[in-house]
Protein backbone atom coordinates (compact mmCIF):
# COMPACT_ATOMS: atom_id res chain seq x y z
CA UNK A 1 0.00 0.00 0.00
CA UNK A 2 1.52 3.29 -1.08
CA UNK A 3 0.46 6.45 0.70
CA UNK A 4 1.27 9.90 -0.60
CA UNK A 5 1.83 12.00 2.56
CA UNK A 6 1.00 15.28 0.83
CA UNK A 7 -2.37 13.93 -0.26
CA UNK A 8 -4.17 13.57 3.09
CA UNK A 9 -7.41 15.37 3.80
CA UNK A 10 -9.79 15.21 6.73
CA UNK A 11 -12.99 16.81 5.53
CA UNK A 12 -15.06 14.31 3.56
CA UNK A 13 -18.50 13.37 4.87
CA UNK A 14 -21.53 11.59 3.51
CA UNK A 15 -24.49 13.51 2.09
CA UNK A 16 -26.52 14.01 5.28
CA UNK A 17 -29.59 14.90 3.15
CA UNK A 18 -29.43 11.78 0.95
CA UNK A 19 -32.57 9.61 0.75
CA UNK A 20 -30.54 6.56 1.81
CA UNK A 21 -27.99 6.55 4.62
CA UNK A 22 -26.71 3.39 6.25
CA UNK A 23 -24.31 3.28 9.21
CA UNK A 24 -22.89 0.11 10.76
CA UNK A 25 -20.09 -0.81 13.10
CA UNK A 26 -18.25 -3.95 14.08
CA UNK A 27 -15.52 -4.90 16.54
CA UNK A 28 -12.72 -6.90 14.95
CA UNK A 29 -10.20 -8.99 16.88
CA UNK A 30 -7.23 -7.61 14.98
CA UNK A 31 -5.11 -4.47 15.40
CA UNK A 32 -6.13 -1.31 13.51
CA UNK A 33 -3.03 -1.53 11.29
CA UNK A 34 -4.16 -4.93 9.96
CA UNK A 35 -7.67 -3.65 9.23
CA UNK A 36 -6.28 -0.49 7.63
CA UNK A 37 -4.04 -2.55 5.35
CA UNK A 38 -7.01 -4.63 4.20
CA UNK A 39 -9.09 -1.53 3.41
CA UNK A 40 -6.32 0.31 1.59
CA UNK A 41 -5.00 -2.64 -0.44
CA UNK A 42 -7.86 -2.00 -2.84
CA UNK A 43 -6.48 -4.26 -5.58
CA UNK A 44 -6.77 -7.18 -3.12
CA UNK A 45 -10.42 -6.65 -2.14
CA UNK A 46 -11.61 -9.48 -4.43
CA UNK A 47 -9.22 -11.86 -2.62
CA UNK A 48 -11.21 -11.65 0.61
CA UNK A 49 -14.57 -10.12 -0.32
CA UNK A 50 -16.48 -12.43 -2.67
CA UNK A 51 -19.02 -9.65 -3.36
CA UNK A 52 -16.34 -7.65 -5.20
CA UNK A 53 -15.30 -9.22 -8.47
CA UNK A 54 -12.71 -6.65 -9.58
CA UNK A 55 -10.87 -3.74 -7.96
CA UNK A 56 -8.03 -1.74 -9.48
CA UNK A 57 -6.48 1.34 -7.87
CA UNK A 58 -4.96 3.84 -10.29
CA UNK A 59 -2.02 5.07 -8.20
CA UNK A 60 -1.45 5.57 -4.50
CA UNK A 61 -4.06 5.63 -1.75
CA UNK A 62 -4.31 9.42 -1.85
CA UNK A 63 -6.91 12.14 -2.17
CA UNK A 64 -7.87 12.40 -5.83
CA UNK A 65 -6.80 8.87 -6.79
CA UNK A 66 -9.43 6.78 -8.52
CA UNK A 67 -10.20 3.11 -8.42
CA UNK A 68 -12.41 0.97 -10.62
CA UNK A 69 -14.31 -1.87 -9.05
CA UNK A 70 -17.22 -4.17 -9.69
CA UNK A 71 -19.70 -5.26 -7.05
CA UNK A 72 -23.14 -6.80 -7.48
CA UNK A 73 -22.58 -6.66 -11.22
CA UNK A 74 -22.17 -2.86 -11.14
CA UNK A 75 -19.02 -1.26 -12.50
CA UNK A 76 -18.07 1.75 -10.36
CA UNK A 77 -15.37 4.39 -10.63
CA UNK A 78 -14.68 5.89 -7.21
CA UNK A 79 -12.50 8.83 -6.20
CA UNK A 80 -10.73 8.91 -2.87
CA UNK A 81 -11.68 12.08 -1.00
CA UNK A 82 -10.05 11.57 2.39
CA UNK A 83 -7.11 9.65 3.80
CA UNK A 84 -6.14 9.84 7.45
CA UNK A 85 -3.60 7.01 7.73
CA UNK A 86 -4.75 4.25 10.03
CA UNK A 87 -7.94 6.14 10.94
CA UNK A 88 -10.21 7.27 8.08
CA UNK A 89 -10.73 6.47 4.43
CA UNK A 90 -13.50 7.93 2.28
CA UNK A 91 -14.47 7.89 -1.36
CA UNK A 92 -17.31 8.78 -3.68
CA UNK A 93 -18.55 7.29 -6.90
CA UNK A 94 -21.56 6.80 -9.07
CA UNK A 95 -23.17 4.06 -11.10
CA UNK A 96 -26.52 3.73 -12.84
CA UNK A 97 -27.92 6.94 -11.36
CA UNK A 98 -26.77 6.29 -7.79
CA UNK A 99 -24.18 8.65 -6.28
CA UNK A 100 -22.56 7.17 -3.20
CA UNK A 101 -20.22 8.50 -0.54
CA UNK A 102 -18.61 5.92 1.72
CA UNK A 103 -16.63 6.76 4.88
CA UNK A 104 -14.68 4.26 6.99
CA UNK A 105 -13.38 5.11 10.48
CA UNK A 106 -11.07 2.86 12.52
CA UNK A 107 -10.49 3.23 16.25
CA UNK A 108 -8.67 1.02 18.73
CA UNK A 109 -11.24 -1.33 20.21
CA UNK A 110 -9.48 -1.60 23.57
CA UNK A 111 -6.45 -0.31 25.47
CA UNK A 112 -4.23 -3.17 24.25
CA UNK A 113 -4.43 -2.16 20.58
CA UNK A 114 -5.30 -5.72 19.60
CA UNK A 115 -8.87 -4.98 18.49
CA UNK A 116 -10.43 -2.46 16.16
CA UNK A 117 -13.79 -0.73 16.19
CA UNK A 118 -14.75 -0.23 12.56
CA UNK A 119 -17.47 2.27 11.77
CA UNK A 120 -18.73 2.77 8.26
CA UNK A 121 -21.40 5.03 6.87
CA UNK A 122 -22.59 5.43 3.29
CA UNK A 123 -25.07 7.73 1.61
CA UNK A 124 -26.83 7.19 -1.70
CA UNK A 125 -28.51 9.95 -3.64
CA UNK A 126 -29.80 10.48 -7.16
CA UNK A 127 -33.05 10.12 -9.04
CA UNK A 128 -32.96 6.32 -8.98
CA UNK A 129 -32.62 6.41 -5.19
CA UNK A 130 -35.48 8.88 -4.76
CA UNK A 131 -37.76 6.54 -6.73
CA UNK A 132 -37.43 3.64 -4.27
CA UNK A 133 -35.34 4.54 -1.22
CA UNK A 134 -36.62 1.71 0.99
CA UNK A 135 -35.64 -1.05 -1.43
CA UNK A 136 -32.24 0.53 -2.02
CA UNK A 137 -31.68 1.04 1.71
CA UNK A 138 -32.25 -2.69 2.21
CA UNK A 139 -29.75 -3.50 -0.54
CA UNK A 140 -27.15 -1.16 0.93
CA UNK A 141 -27.66 -2.50 4.47
CA UNK A 142 -27.15 -6.05 3.23
CA UNK A 143 -24.05 -5.07 1.26
CA UNK A 144 -22.42 -3.19 4.15
CA UNK A 145 -23.23 -5.94 6.65
CA UNK A 146 -21.68 -8.52 4.33
CA UNK A 147 -18.61 -6.35 3.67
CA UNK A 148 -18.02 -5.91 7.40
CA UNK A 149 -18.37 -9.66 7.91
CA UNK A 150 -15.83 -10.40 5.18
CA UNK A 151 -13.48 -7.76 6.58
CA UNK A 152 -13.73 -9.25 10.07
CA UNK A 153 -13.18 -12.77 8.77
CA UNK A 154 -10.09 -11.80 6.81
CA UNK A 155 -8.62 -9.57 9.53
CA UNK A 156 -9.09 -12.22 12.19
CA UNK A 157 -7.55 -14.95 10.06
CA UNK A 158 -4.10 -15.78 11.35
CA UNK A 159 -1.38 -15.56 8.74
CA UNK A 160 2.11 -17.07 9.09
CA UNK A 161 3.51 -13.63 9.95
CA UNK A 162 1.02 -13.19 12.82
CA UNK A 163 1.06 -16.72 14.21
CA UNK A 164 3.13 -17.09 17.37
CA UNK A 165 3.79 -20.61 18.63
Amino acid sequence: MALAPSSFETSMDIDRNAPVIVAEEIRILAPPARVWDLLTEIDRWPDWNPDISTAVLGGAVAVGSTFRWTTAGLAIVSTIGEVVPGKRLAWSGDTHGIFGIHVWTLDPGDSTGRTTLVRTVESWSGEVVRQDPEALRGQLEAAITAWLGHLRSEAETLTPSTTHL
